[in-house]
């Protein structure tokens, strides 16, 4: 069915033109578009893109005139090396068609590839500037490797020459456990599988079935931008960044930079590098410790020595035990004496009790013999009952009396020894007054006599001079005399005069 006629417009439609449906004349357009377009190249520039969640990739290709809509169907962009992003400069191949829901023509893209190493670059340097901007580039982030680590987690393909070098040079400089997660380290599946392995080594349990490393090396040997663009993808920068492990890069030949390397805790230049990193050599450690055994040996050696020495001489500087115990000895005796003294000072108080005791005891005994006599001439007119009774009682006020006078006799020898004691605080307290007051006199004295004495006007930077005994207050006498004493604050000088 031909759509199209040639002829020139003679007017309006006859009514005999056929009628169309919408969608046979949608069909039609579908097929002269497609028939004429069968495939096609196109450069431009990648607009807006989306991903929805049924994995198409849907996108704009456009340049300054022009905006064309663009679909990868969700097995081709599995296939991708590189994924398109806005602003990206393509060459995307594949078919022209239209889309009769919307009434649009678009290109289904079969691959899509950027235009050349400029486009590459220009994506790679606003990606890494937007990752530099949220900080992911910081230095501080960057964690100290361990220094000896047990478990060694390494991200690469499994059947390269870079697990080989690692393992051998793992092999040695000093052997490790090493847990391998193989991956992709090229094509489409490299960055999410790249990602998984470090968020996978990440989420392992520390000492469990399957230890997590202390350190992870991602590595792969060298290539073109192409092949290493997997790890400049962004998830795998988020993923490197967001590591709770610290992470070793070494990714390409040395020349080879890439966004993980910028991320990383470390980057090595070679794979082989990445291993050196990760673990000392063995002997050179045993030989450092052996080294550190001996200075230390030889340090507590010259310790011993030294302090040794060092006792040595501060014994012989310490006085001898007699000596050190002259100045005890003599306090001793000093307090011996005046205890001494101070025991002589209750002989007074003493006698004084002893005398009140003897004027107590005669009247005591008096009382007692007249009670006696009193018991004799009662005791031959009573009863023995009744003598008992009063024997009895008399005992008993005896023994009342004598109770009494133990505790007023104990009184009497605490109040005097408590007067011999303020007696004696008070006598040495005088004797300390009596002593500041000297001293005090002394110092004022010292004082008076350095301010009225010329000493002080020599401190001022005066001089005396003498002449023998004499004192020189002129010149003219000072021209007479033969030889001139001068003195100064600080010593005594001798001179001699010249005449003019």
């Amino acid at each position: 069915m031909d759509l199209f006629d040639d002829r020139e417009d003679d007017g309006p439609a006859k009514d005999n033109s056929p009628e169309y449906t919408v969608g046979e004349l949608s069909g039609a357009i579908k097929r002269v578009i497609e028939n004429e377009f069968g495939h096609v190249r196109i450069r431009a520039e990648v607009g807006r893109v989306s991903l929805p969640r049924s994995g198409h990739v849907y996108l704009d290709l456009k340049d300054d005139k022009a905006v064309m809509a663009g679909i990868i169907w969700k097995g081709v962009a599995a296939r991708l090396e590189t994924r398109p992003e806005e602003g990206m400069e393509v060459i995307a191949t594949g078919r022209i068609t239209t889309f009769p829901g919307q009434s649009k023509y678009q290109i289904i893209i079969e691959d899509i590839k950027p235009a050349g190493m400029g486009a590459l670059m220009a994506v790679l340097e606003k990606r890494k500037a937007a990752l530099q901007a949220e900080g992911l580039f910081d230095p501080a982030r960057k964690r100290p490797l361990p220094y000896l680590p047990e478990i060694i987690g390494v991200v690469t393909s499994p059947s390269g020459a870079v697990i080989r070098d690692i393992l051998h040079r793992l092999r040695d400089r000093f052997p490790r456990k090493v847990l391998i997660w193989p991956v992709a380290v090229q094509g489409a599946k490299c960055a999410p599988e790249v990602t998984r392995a470090i968020e996978g080594f990440n989420r392992l349990t520390p000492g469990g079935a399957l230890p997590r490393p202390e350190l992870i090396i991602v590595a792969r040997g060298g290539g073109s931008v192409e092949d290493l663009w997997g790890f400049n993808e962004e998830s795998v920068v988020r993923a490197a960044a967001a590591s709770d492990i610290p992470l070793i890069s070494a990714v390409g030949h040395e020349t080879d930079t890439t966004l993980i390397d910028f991320v990383s805790d470390m980057r090595a230049p070679t794979p082989t590098a990445a291993a050196e990193l990760a673990v000392p050599v063995r002997h050179e450690l045993m030989a450092y410790l052996d080294q550190q055994h001996a200075r230390m040996s030889r340090a507590l050696s010259q310790g011993l020595v030294q302090r040794g020495q060092r006792l040595r001489d501060m014994a012989r500087a310490l006085p001898r035990p007699d000596s050190l115990l002259d100045t005890p000895r003599q306090r001793l005796d000093r307090a011996g004496d005046r205890l001494e003294r101070a025991a002589s000072l209750t002989d007074a108080p003493k006698l004084r009790f002893e005398r009140a005791a003897l004027r107590l005891d005669p009247a005591l005994m008096q009382g007692v013999q007249q009670r006696k006599i009193k018991l004799s001439d009662l005791a031959g007119g009573m009863r023995p009952a009744a003598l008992r009774t009063r024997l009895r009682q008399d005992a008993q006020r005896l023994d009342r009396a004598s109770q009494r006078l133990a505790p007023a006799l104990e009184r009497e020898y605490k109040q005097q020894q408590q007067r011999l004691n303020r007696a004696t605080r008070a006598l040495g307290d005088a004797g300390k007054r009596q002593i500041v007051q000297w001293r005090n006199q002394i110092t004022a004295a010292e004082r008076l006599r350095r301010t009225l004495g010329y000493e002080a006007t020599l401190e001022r930077g005066f001089a005396v001079v003498r002449s023998g005994t004499s004192l020189i207050t002129s010149s003219a006498d000072a021209a007479q005399a033969q030889t001139l004493e001068i003195q100064f604050a600080d010593g005594k000088v001798q001179a001699t005069p010249k005449s003019d």
